[in-house]
């Protein structure tokens, strides 16, 4: 190592002691050291829990830890997460079951206990917020953190402050994150899966041209299949290309998306980290082990999936005012379908019968593998739910479902059962 390599600032992501040059620790042996020249002065990060349901259940039971696991439904179903072991069989997120059940046929499947995830996913966000206020959630699992400013309440830079929160999390959690600093969103994005899992990787300012330059275009965040496709068609195929182009001519050929390509291509993003991302919407969904077209069948999945949203919205005390249908149909074609209420809801009761009347303008011999149920326009629950006037029912119904909540809430969910659930649906036309 020549004797400018060796001035680039390092430390080991193991004991934290500076790295002088070489490939392993001088004081504690480890080669997981990160150098880079812009190491502190990078100050926006990205963290990201390594296949989080699966490393949860794996630290819930260890015998799982040299197996393969799969997180997700039925053969029916889609994977919601694979564990490592499972990927390097082929098993991605999304894949459908019976696939990824034919890479890796040993696989342990476990169905998704969210309750346990947003647990876990509450209280690496907590460690976060001990880094600094200004935390993005994206997801359950990730985040992007600015951790300007944070140097004299942590007595150390960004880089080594967030080398010690993945370390906690390890530790204290019994799950790892991968981390990804950079100076911008886009890049802190990127960076965080480079090198997963306990990854920890720095893409700076002054390389951001060469590191894009080789990359495909769905690096860029908006890029999918069909768009990947159409600038295929067009010759284009990597960053670079892109990096080569005017802004007028994308946004020519491309509109607004042309001004991202421009932009990102050229490692150019000045969003800032948000902290109001708070949740747009609350859902649920299922995906059934056998195609169903009957009005009846689709309404006792749909009374349960409107307790899980309300279950939800109750815990995060906020209520929704816009009811959102969603079916897949056997084609793997969605219809959503949605109608807003005169007040907001957390009630099972409202969010259920509404999606009724969503329901029966849909089932008209069409089969279905999907059927979810959600609510939008989220608020707090000040103007939700107010007594039914002109419907006394719906007022009965709602001090019902109540005590209902607090029988479950009190003995367990299954301790009351509705007709509905049974399978016992009709018509409300």
């Amino acid at each position: 190592m020549t004797a400018n390599e060796a001035a680039i600032p390092g430390f080991c992501r193991d004991c934290l002691h500076q790295a002088t040059g070489g490939r392993r620790c001088s004081a504690c042996g480890s080669p997981r050291l990160i150098y880079h020249a812009e190491l502190h002065q990078l100050t926006l990060a990205h963290i990201d829990c390594d296949a989080f349901y699966a490393s949860v259940e794996k630290r819930d039971n260890p015998d799982l830890a040299d197996k393969p696991v799969i997180i997700g439904g039925g053969k029916r179903g889609v994977v919601s997460t694979a564990c490592y072991i499972a990927r390097i069989h082929g098993v991605r997120s999304a894949m459908p079951m019976f696939k990824a059940l034919e890479a890796c046929p040993q696989a342990v499947v476990i169905k998704p206990d969210m309750e346990k995830y947003v647990r876990v996913g509450r209280q690496v966000r907590t460690l976060m917020q001990e880094l600094t206020p200004l935390v993005q959630p994206l997801s359950i699992d990730e985040a992007f953190l600015e951790l300007k400013g944070t140097e004299r309440l942590h007595h150390d830079p960004p880089a080594r402050t967030l080398a010690k929160f993945a370390r906690r999390v390890e530790q204290e959690i019994g799950i790892t994150v991968s981390v990804g600093l950079s100076y911008c969103k886009f890049l802190a994005k990127v960076a965080s899966d480079l090198q997963k899992p306990r990854g920890f990787s720095v893409i700076g300012a002054a390389e951001a041209l060469d590191f894009l330059k080789e990359k495909p275009v769905t690096l860029i965040w908006g890029v999918g299949k069909a768009f990947a496709a159409t600038l295929e068609r067009d010759g284009i195929r990597t960053i670079g290309q892109l990096q080569t182009m005017e802004e007028t001519e994308l946004m020519k050929r491309y509109g607004t998306m042309g001004q991202r390509l421009y932009r990102l291509s050229r490692g150019q993003d000045e969003r800032t980290v948000e902290i109001n991302g708070e949740a747009k919407s609350v859902s649920s969904e299922t995906t059934f082990n056998d195609d169903l077209c009957d009005y009846d069948d689709l309404v006792a999945h749909l009374r349960g999936l409107s307790e899980q949203v309300a279950h939800r919205l109750r815990k995060a005390d906020i209520a929704g005012q816009t009811v959102v249908l969603k079916l897949k149909t056997t084609d793997f074609k969605t219809r959503t379908r949605n109608r807003r209420l005169d007040s907001p809801t957390r009630l099972a009761d409202r969010i259920f019968r509404t999606g009724m009347q969503l329901l029966d303008r849909e089932t008209d011999g069409t089969k279905f593998r999907l059927i979810g149920i959600g609510v939008t326009d989220l608020s707090d629950t000040d103007l939700a739910d107010p007594p039914d006037l002109v419907d006394a029912q719906a007022t009965r119904r709602a001090a019902a479902e109540a005590a209902i909540n607090a029988l479950r809430d009190k003995f367990g969910k299954a301790t009351v059962e509705t007709g509905y659930t049974f399978g016992k649906g009709r018509r409300e036309r």
